[in-house]
């Protein structure tokens, strides 16, 4: 997950993703290392964190990432 250290859809995309048992979850910080900011763009083809993947799957943001979980897709995502 590309992310921010205050960005408040990171943090909400991040809890969900821990209440679902992700423990071992790669959080980039581009805030922290704006060189990977480049990389999320060339892979995510969007501008703003976070940007989320699970495996090599782009799933997209946050919003996108709570789409999931409501429509009941995200546990098939998260334990093939």
């Amino acid at each position: 997950m590309y992310a921010t250290g205050t960005c408040p859809y990171c943090i909400r995309a991040e809890q969900l993703l821990l209440s679902k048992g992700v423990d071992d979850l790669d959080k980039i910080r581009v805030d922290l290392h704006p060189e990977r900011r480049s990389e999320m763009v060339s892979l995510s083809g969007r501008r703003t964190v976070p940007q989320i993947f699970i495996g090599d799957r782009h799933v997209g943001g946050c919003d996108d990432l709570h789409d999931l979980e409501r429509a009941g897709r995200l546990d098939a995502l998260l334990n093939p």
